[in-house]
């Protein structure tokens, strides 16, 4: 999702800009494949994804399904399946602009249906991804992109 709000297709989308995740002008070439081994336990290494509030990414989603004909509440329909927020729960964390790391940690049931998620985000196979949190940021990546390119709802929920 971070990799395609463009709607190009590409990893050219939300790396250029400065509410990216990654960097003012990293793209996912500079990342390069091995970026989920920056994403480990030692704070000064993490990802910068981890300190970015879910609030500061969370409208760029909306955004990018409503281009392509989607809604908001299926936007938080997703999130609510992955994370096992309730939308009350999904708002409140929203407010407090919790940070993606805190976020997914303490999600209150994280859907186990996820590992049925695959393809691939930025050249990187999400099933292949080692770190759990980045998998669970890029899971909601590929469920968001799905919504985007008109999948439906019961396909996208694994149902």
């Amino acid at each position: 999702m971070l990799s395609r709000l463009r709607g190009t297709g590409s990893c050219e989308a939300i790396p250029h800009r400065v509410t990216s995740p990654f960097a003012k002008q990293e793209s996912c070439e500079t990342i390069g494949p091995d970026w989920t081994m920056r994403a480990n336990v030692d704070s000064k290494t993490k990802h910068r994804i981890y300190t970015m509030s879910v609030a500061s990414v969370y409208p760029l989603y909306v955004q990018k399904a409503e281009k392509k004909g989607r809604t908001k509440a299926e936007v938080d329909e997703i999130i609510r399946w992955l994370t096992g927020y309730s939308q009350k729960g999904l708002e409140a964390q929203l407010d407090k602009k919790t940070d993606f790391e805190t976020f997914f940690g303490k999600a209150p049931q994280l859907n186990p249906s996820r590992a049925l998620i695959k393809g691939v985000i930025c050249g990187v196979r999400v099933e292949d991804i080692k770190e759990p949190t980045m998998q669970a940021i890029r899971y909601l990546d590929k469920l968001i992109d799905e919504l985007a390119k008109g999948k439906a709802m019961e396909k996208i929920l694994r149902k």
